[in-house]
């Protein structure tokens, strides 16, 4: 496996944690289990971060002359990372939104 597969797998891998743990915790809310889904929403938060940190890897190198290959797997690995933000931010609101209304 080169280097951007390995940089491409751990984003996807970290993204869809997170991505299943923001879910989580819309369900943990929902139940009223607000510490749960607070919980599940920090775990979430770190492994965010941790794709992030993958991709920056990316970035860093194209920055300084390394061109990147664009393969089906990175873009699937964006894809990931974008759709766990996405789900962060609702997950978030639903939160609060559950939190005003239970």
């Amino acid at each position: 496996m080169n280097g951007l597969e390995q940089i491409s797998f751990e984003i996807i891998s970290a993204a869809g944690m997170a991505r299943s743990l923001y879910i989580e915790s819309i369900q943990s809310a929902k139940k009223g289990l607000f510490e749960e889904a607070k919980k599940k929403m920090e775990e979430g938060k770190e492994l965010f971060i941790q794709g992030h940190h993958a991709h920056a890897q990316l970035i860093q190198k194209e920055a300084v002359g390394e061109n990147t290959t664009v393969t089906l797997l990175l873009v699937h690995a964006e894809d990931q990372l974008m759709s766990a933000e996405t789900f962060g931010i609702l997950a978030s609101e639903f939160l609060d939104l559950y939190q005003k209304i239970i």
